[in-house]
């Protein structure tokens, strides 16, 4: 998978080759990724892929295994970035931008705003303004 351009949600993405080793050595950890939805899927690839440090990403891939095979369904600590946000992001390249650049705690500040509104028109305003406050530079809500 390439960071830089995933595949939207409902398209199967490529396993990693370092992913695909894992899982390939571990059954019941692969058994269990065969049942995810491709979201879930994107979701473990997105996790493993924004680690920065080479050691960072394979303890990101035991992780997986691990969580995988004891029937957890999407990565611990990871902030789910929702369709609507991804397509957002991917339509504003400097929000993108820096969106890649937050850590995980600034990324999780803008979908806790984001989403704490249920009312789904304020929801959609608010990710356009993230991706507005992202494209200035803001870090935060």
């Amino acid at each position: 998978m390439n960071k830089t351009n995933p595949k939207p949600a409902g398209e199967e993405l490529r396993v990693p080759k370092d992913l695909g080793k894992a899982l390939a050595a571990a059954p019941e950890a692969k058994a269990k990724w065969s049942d995810l939805t491709p979201i879930a899927r994107r979701d473990f690839i997105s996790w493993i892929d924004s680690a920065k440090q080479p050691e960072t990403r394979k303890r990101r891939i035991e992780r997986a295994c691990s969580m995988l095979a004891a029937g957890k369904r999407r990565p611990c600590c990871y902030s789910i970035v929702s369709f609507d946000l991804y397509t957002a992001l991917n339509s504003t390249p400097k929000a993108k931008a820096q969106w890649s650049d937050l850590t995980p705690i600034e990324r999780r500040d803008f979908i806790s705003w984001m989403d704490s509104d249920k009312e789904p028109v304020v929801h959609k305003r608010r990710i356009e303004k993230a991706c507005v406050m992202l494209s200035a530079g803001k870090r935060r809500p």
